[in-house]
């Protein structure tokens, strides 16, 4: 039995569907993360199985008990917002206990358990101080102690690193990825961010319009998108139709075709001519837009060095690996 069920799960305002019928299964300590752009409903989905936003049908179910007729309260799941949402009056270790007051645990329980949670996330020397007193990572830190000193049977996730800046959210992903392994802690992480999702995840679900359109690891979603949605949000695959594949392949294609950027390879001989349009740098790759018997291609290659550098205007050699093209619906 999953430890999470959702089934055919119904939301929507004044009419209007946010999602009309979301299945999902969710083992006992996976890490799913909820992965698609803004208004594709995963924020919603989240909420409703917190229970902070209502349903309009279906059952949400943690281990075999339905979710949808109980409050917040008596679901006995952890979450964490974008926003930290702290008690500006309150000192970190006084925000992490909130909840276990909630709940009536004694004071010295209480405070043990703050204190290894307040471990756990490396802040053990901040209980005395202040939200103002902490950078944006700390108060994220402190927020999620919050919601892991209740001991949650479920921990949800609602883009909580999107306000932060890109090397914080590099450590704060790693150290929660540590946190929910060493807890065994069954997770649910929203984001619209694919590094993030790809790098975090056992399981992606990756949603469009109220709909899961494709789920599994992430080599499977990376590798073999089911359409052109999916080709075009993981990732950033050359998308051609049948007739500029068929173009660019010199063979009959009759449908479309994605080919990720890094399977094609620029060298000074191949199969292929190719002109290079325009590069940008991007750290560790370099990206080409190159033109090839009048088809346009992304083509990302490793910054080496200085000297593998194609400028503007050159004209090289391109060879696309067989393996790599992918048919989208």
């Amino acid at each position: 039995m999953s430890f999470v069920s959702v089934q055919h799960l119904q939301k929507g305002y004044a009419g209007t569907p946010v999602f009309s019928d979301i299945n999902c299964e969710i083992a006992k300590g996976e890490f799913v993360t909820l992965l698609g752009p803004s208004g594709c409903g995963k924020s919603t989905l989240l909420r409703c199985i917190a229970g902070l936003t209502s349903v309009d049908g279906g059952k949400i179910l943690l281990e075999g008990v339905d979710l949808v007729p109980m409050s917040p309260q008596k679901r006995h799941i952890g979450m964490v917002f974008q926003s930290y949402a702290l008690f500006p009056n309150m000192t970190v270790e006084q925000n992490v206990a909130f909840g276990l007051r909630m709940q009536k645990v004694n004071a010295d329980d209480s405070h043990k358990r703050v204190q290894e949670v307040l471990k756990l996330v490396e802040l053990n020397d901040f209980a005395a101080r202040y939200p103002h007193q902490l950078s944006g990572g700390q108060c994220q830190r402190v927020a999620l102690a919050r919601s892991l000193v209740t001991r949650p049977r479920l921990l949800l996730l609602d883009e909580p690193l999107s306000a932060l800046d890109a090397r914080i959210r590099k450590h704060l992903r790693e150290q929660i990825r540590q946190i929910q392994r060493e807890l065994g802690l069954t997770t649910i992480f929203v984001t619209h961010d694919q590094e993030e999702a790809l790098t975090m995840s056992d399981r992606i679900f990756l949603m469009n319009q109220g709909k899961i359109v494709q789920s599994g690891d992430a080599e499977t979603l990376y590798t073999a998108p089911v359409d052109v949605f999916a080709a075009g949000f993981i990732g950033n695959y050359n998308l051609l139709d049948a007739d500029k594949a068929s173009q660019l392949l010199q063979r009959p294609i009759s449908g479309r075709i994605a080919i990720r950027p890094e399977a094609i390879e620029l060298s000074r001989s191949g199969e292929l001519d190719a002109l290079v349009r325009s590069h940008s740098l991007l750290g560790n790759v370099i990206r080409y837009r190159v033109e090839a018997r009048g088809v346009e291609l992304v083509v990302d290659v490793l910054n080496r060095s200085a000297d593998d550098l194609h400028p503007d205007g050159q004209r090289l050699a391109l060879s696309i690996d067989p393996t790599a093209l992918c048919e989208v619906a």
